[in-house]
């Protein structure tokens, strides 16, 4: 529905999306607005709109000015934040949220921005630490029912025409904060000595990472690997479901991160874990039952993290269940849905 089909009068929550290009924080927050969009008369504005949110133009804008019941803003960038600001200190009758996934110091900018938010969310205990404020806690969730195990997830790896008959994955874009190096170091190590494996690199090489990405390259043609060790680009989101499905282990290992999406996507379809401790790692591996928890930046403690998944893959699959039930009971996207819905009735 176009906005122009909503009385202004009854309009709730405005989702800001102000950056053209796709992020980690555009997915999250596709995500969970169709489903806010259930509970609050909601409208997104800007880019990458999802299914189930209707749609609020600049201009429409303007049929909100000195409205009389609050309306809430909830951003999640800087950018997003100062436009909030403003449109108050202009007449716009918004209730500021911010919903903040960093894990370090804040610039005197981002302080003095989140200072003036009416409320913050942060999306982990660490993020919430970072903060000189007052803070709700609200997890990042996924539908688990999207991101499930497949019927048959040998099956699923043999449709994928890759060697082998496991699949090993690390997804996101290609550069160093991901720690793509850190897996094709590893791989390199181990692949020669677990042939059932393949290695599946899944994002983005984005222009200003294309010499990284160009000298990993390099190094997996120097090591024989390039049949085994596949890096897709940017995929469709149903293709990065169905490889999720197709994966037998995930190696999540980021050097820093805001929460680590990939997390909980690859445990809800059911891969066993070996998480680098970034982002919300810790708060969402149990460690040594639905995952295993290393030092960022360390591919020989990847590597002997790894080697025992390969060497059996029934336990692997047994982690990769106990992964899976682990999201549904905890990091569901109904949970997170919830949790920051009751924030906005604290607002309005």
């Amino acid at each position: 529905m176009p906005i122009e089909n909503i009385p202004a009068g009854e309009l709730e929550l405005i989702v800001p999306n102000l950056h053209r290009r796709y992020s980690g924080v555009t997915a999250t927050n596709r995500m969970v607005a169709p489903k806010l969009a259930k509970m609050f008369r909601a409208a997104w504005l800007g880019s990458h709109r999802p299914d189930g949110i209707d749609a609020i133009g600049f201009a429409d804008l303007m049929r909100l000015w000195r409205r009389k019941t609050p309306l809430i803003w909830h951003a999640r960038r800087n950018d997003e934040m100062i436009a909030g600001l403003l449109l108050r200190a202009l007449g716009w009758p918004f209730k500021l949220l911010f919903t903040s996934a960093a894990q370090r110091h804040h610039t005197w900018l981002t302080r003095w921005l989140i200072r003036n938010q009416d409320a913050i969310i942060a999306t982990s205990p660490l993020s919430a630490s970072y903060l000189k404020r007052e803070a709700t806690v609200v997890m990042h969730g996924i539908d688990t029912d999207r991101y499930a195990p497949p019927a048959d997830r040998a099956a699923a790896f043999a449709e994928s025409g890759l060697p082998g008959r496991y699949a090993i994955g690390c997804f996101g874009r290609v550069r160093a904060q991901k720690g793509s190096d850190v897996f094709v170091e590893a791989m390199c190590r181990l692949l020669p000595r677990y042939r059932d494996f393949t290695a599946v690199m899944v994002g983005a090489v984005v222009p200003e990472q294309l010499a990284f990405a160009n000298e990993l390259k390099r190094k997996i043609e120097a090591a024989g690997l390039q049949s085994r060790i596949v890096i897709t680009g940017e995929l469709p989101i149903e293709d990065v479901v169905r490889w999720y499905q197709r994966l037998t282990i995930y190696a999540f290992t980021s050097r820093n991160e805001g929460f680590g999406l990939t997390l909980i996507e690859a445990m809800s379809a059911g891969a066993a874990l070996v998480a680098a401790r970034a982002g919300a790692a810790e708060f969402v591996v149990e460690d040594g039952a639905t995952g295993v928890l290393t030092p960022p930046g360390d591919a020989d403690v990847l590597a002997a993290a790894l080697e025992p998944l390969m060497r059996d893959p029934a336990a692997a699959a047994a982690m990769g269940a106990r992964a899976r039930q682990r999201v549904v009971d905890k990091f569901s996207l109904d949970a997170e849905a919830a949790a920051i819905a009751k924030v906005y009735r604290t607002l309005i």
